[in-house]
């Protein structure tokens, strides 16, 4: 039986606390007192029993007992928000919502498809999509505020509590701007790469640890013209009017590829292939829509792989 102290305000809160990791920022997003949250987690550990979070440098973390609540607790908002999308949406005669994270490699080279022929099913659900870095849109999906993460497979660690379905792989390439002086024949371009103005994904991104390794085997050392991004839009107008390498996944750029705006160095990046395809929560159950919607993604992916090949 569930202990009738645990209110929905209890959860609401903790679970605002876990995404943000500040009782500053969630009392910001709450729109309630810093010392209000403050109290209400105390009195949801005083329920439970044990402490949820704990310090980290000079912010928090969740404790050990932190981690499995906000597992059921996320499901729990998740459970709720579906119940009122539920209720309202049928007041109103439309769809459930649709919520999606969408990270760079396939907002440019899959969702324009998967929307064009989503819509035309005309359900009535509005669709969201976000994109952003893996860990910020895997955070969002952990506590309910998305349905689907589309993109790389996140490394082991991070990936407690979700399920993955495989759609394709993808390599990270090298590329400039056309008649880019790498494109010389002959030229050692690993040697040269620090004369020029390098974009590079962020550290913390999911392919960061792969270019990083990437680099290293390959003997390369610092990059003195380093810029870390994830940033397509600027990535796109300063290859345009420098010398600058980007280093990103292809399906970012391959329209720009196909149209010959951007070029790919002759370089071998096999080894940094890596799984695309969809992240859900375990303990959650697809709405129809978002049932409909990731089949529409798996045909759309399965058709870009076709073409490629």
């Amino acid at each position: 039986m569930v202990d009738t102290r645990v209110k929905f305000r209890h959860i609401q809160t903790f679970v605002e606390i876990a995404r943000q990791k500040s009782v500053v920022r969630a009392a910001a997003s709450l729109h309630i007192s810093q010392p209000a949250v403050t109290k209400t987690i105390r009195e949801l550990e005083d329920v439970l029993g044990v402490a949820l979070f704990e310090r980290d440098g000079r912010g928090i973390k969740l404790s050990r007992y932190g981690e499995i609540f906000l597992k059921h607790a996320g499901a729990t908002m998740t459970a709720l928000r579906q119940a009122v999308d539920s209720v309202s949406q049928d007041a109103a005669n439309t769809g459930t919502p649709v919520r999606i994270g969408a990270l760079p490699t396939v907002s440019v080279r899959i969702m324009p498809d998967v929307m064009s022929t989503f819509l035309r099913e005309d359900t009535g659900s509005t669709v969201k999509i976000v994109t952003g870095e893996n860990a910020v849109l895997l955070e969002q999906l952990r506590v309910g505020e998305l349905d689907l993460v589309v993109g790389r497979l996140a490394a082991p660690e991070k990936m407690t509590g979700f399920s993955f379905e495989h759609l394709y792989s993808e390599k990270v390439r090298f590329v400039v701007r056309a008649n880019h002086p790498l494109l010389r024949e002959g030229t050692a371009i690993y040697e040269r790469l620090s004369e020029f103005p390098i974009l590079t994904p962020t550290r913390n991104s999911v392919i960061g640890p792969v270019v990083e390794q990437f680099l290293i085997a390959r003997g390369v050392g610092a990059l003195p013209k380093r810029i870390e991004t994830v940033s397509d839009a600027f990535g796109r107008a300063f290859l345009r009017n420098s010398d600058a390498i980007w280093i990103i996944s292809e399906g970012v750029v391959a329209a720009d590829i196909a149209d010959g705006t951007l070029v790919v160095l002759p370089l071998d990046t096999g080894d940094t292939s890596g799984p695309v395809g969809l992240t859900m929560r375990a303990d959650t159950q697809p709405s129809l829509p978002l049932l409909l919607l990731m089949q529409t993604i798996r045909e759309t992916a399965e058709s870009l792989a076709s073409a490629k090949t």
